[in-house]
């Protein structure tokens, strides 16, 4: 993540191809999706199946102005799978979804185009 998340900000600093692999980037593909209760800001609590290789894991994903729980099943969504879990509220957040904030500042979920098998990595 940028110390910004302006658009016309310049590009980060220069990483090695090396470091950029050591990201687990994977696609999968909602299973389960409903509020977060007890979140500061309104976020949903998803849970993702990644494939035979990497399971099925939960995320928080801050996603609600664009995204309704029922919608997004069997929404594909990109996400890190190899980040340390993290604490929010009482929900453990397992992998980290993908998004862009869009002009008025609210997450659009990364997701392709076309369908890709539960676990393809980011190539």
């Amino acid at each position: 993540m940028h110390l910004t998340d302006e658009p016309d900000s310049p590009a980060a600093a220069q990483i090695e191809f090396a470091r950029f692999r050591d990201v687990d980037i994977r696609i999968g593909t909602i299973i389960e999706a409903a509020p977060l209760e007890g979140a500061r800001k309104p976020a949903l609590r998803l849970v993702i199946d990644f494939g035979p290789g990497v399971g099925a894991k939960k995320s928080s994903a801050q996603v609600t102005a664009h995204y309704a729980p029922e919608a997004i099943i069997g929404k594909q969504v990109a996400a890190v799978v190899n980040f340390p879990a993290r604490q929010i509220g009482k929900f453990m957040s397992e992998v980290l979804t993908l998004g862009f904030p869009d002009a008025d500042n609210e997450i659009v979920m990364f997701s392709p185009d076309f369908p890709v098998p539960n676990g393809a990595r980011l190539a």
